[in-house]
């Protein structure tokens, strides 16, 4: 499935870069994850910790997606949503 780049897309993802959420060298990674949010993704896997699956960020996006009546999808690494190896439980 391709998700659309739709007005709404591009309005979240400035919102979240003009908000601070994000820095604006990083517009991209807004970008990801406002396709994810106005299309009601429930989870955005990512490798990218710099920008995306990052706990230091995501306070402020969560905050921009719900002001703009989005639901921020749980961000995190496929690691993290596996659960791990299950050799180390």
């Amino acid at each position: 499935m391709i998700l659309e780049i739709s007005e709404d897309v591009g309005r979240l993802a400035g919102r979240i870069v003009e908000a601070g959420a994000i820095h604006e060298k990083a517009s991209a990674d807004a970008a990801h994850i406002a396709v994810a949010s106005v299309h009601g993704v429930d989870y955005l896997l990512t490798w990218n910790c710099t920008h995306i699956a990052n706990a230091e960020i995501m306070r402020g996006v969560r905050r921009v997606c719900e002001a703009e009546g989005f639901v921020c999808p749980v961000i995190c690494t496929p690691e993290e949503l596996m659960g791990g190896d299950d050799d180390e439980k």
